[in-house]
């Protein structure tokens, strides 16, 4: 069974620890390959393994403009769940807050690897950096290391195809609506939540009605544009379609994410909805009659029905 710790409230573990250290945003197929070395020397050296993760991103609190505000992957919970697939031993919260910011690597190192969390390997990529300023970097770690006990492990990049996997080129996809380069860099569906509120009921009275997603956290979002999407309520998986956009047939300047669920009646307001992004289906059009609109919805159906 998985334990989940805020390191602030442990008293601390005497039981040495494999740990991987990193941001996770999105925990993509990079971070799937660390995670997983880091659990297999972890059983190799008889060593309890684990995570350390931030509860917020550590760029959330230096990018201080507002508009600048991070777009994330993944959000907290999603994390959390990703996670518990890997058959992990602990996941070690913390919040990446001002003291932990300014800590230097030496006191990152002895105040949080070693004194709390008792790491006898550190997993990180080959581009971890940590401490203030980001002063430390993964030969700093390995440096640190032949004196004080631990060993490092450093994972090289992950290629597909001539590309590193990262969580930036990730979110170009997204934002470029190459949602399948994306799913692929992500070892799964790109997932967005959120809540459903009101509209103005336009696709019910055109025979789709849609439901209107407020999202729960500032996800990356998609290229405007129609997707092939799974959307998933209370354990049940539905296909749907989902539209984000200005709806420029109806002069709107608001965007909007909307969803279309096939093969579904029921009051969802109020309702949380996970959106998984499969495919880009076409652009967001303006039609000049309401009919062409509709006629274009019917053969959105008729595409997305091929894929199942």
């Amino acid at each position: 069974m998985m334990e989940i710790i805020d390191l602030r409230d442990s008293e601390g573990d005497l039981t040495g620890k494999a740990v991987a250290l990193g941001n996770f945003d999105g925990i993509h197929v990079g971070h799937q390959q660390l995670i997983m070395s880091n659990i297999h020397e972890a059983r190799k050296r008889n060593l309890k393994s684990a995570v350390l993760m931030f509860k917020n991103h550590t760029k959330e609190l230096l990018l201080s403009n507002k508009e600048s505000k991070l777009q994330l992957l993944t959000n907290f919970q999603q994390k959390i769940e990703i996670f518990k697939s890997f058959g992990l031993d602990a996941i070690y919260m913390i919040d990446f807050d001002e003291s932990l910011m300014k800590l230097s690597p030496d006191e990152f190192i002895d105040n949080i690897l070693i004194k709390s969390l008792n790491a006898k390997l550190i997993t990180v990529g080959f581009d971890y950096r940590f401490g203030y300023r980001a002063s430390g970097d993964s030969e700093y770690l390995k440096k640190s290391a032949l004196n004080k006990g631990f060993y490092v492990s450093v994972i090289p990049p992950v290629h597909i195809g001539e590309e590193i996997v990262s969580s930036t080129a990730i979110r170009k996809f997204i934002r470029s609506g190459n949602i399948m380069k994306a799913n692929e860099f992500l070892g799964r569906n790109y997932t967005i939540i959120g809540t459903v509120i009101e509209g103005k009921n336009r696709g019910r009275s055109l025979g789709f009605p849609t439901a209107n997603i407020r999202l729960q956290d500032n996800y990356v979002i998609p290229k405007e544009g129609v997707y092939l999407t799974n959307t998933h309520l209370n354990n049940n998986k539905f296909i749907s379609l989902t539209n984000i956009g200005y709806n420029p047939t109806f002069n709107e300047n608001e965007l909007k994410i909307e969803t279309y669920i096939l093969d579904f009646s029921g009051n969802l307001y109020g309702k949380t909805l996970e959106i998984q992004f499969i495919d880009y289906i076409r652009d967001d059009i303006k039609f000049n009659r309401v009919d062409e609109l509709i006629h274009q919805i019917e053969e959105d159906v008729k595409h997305i029905k091929k894929y199942y």
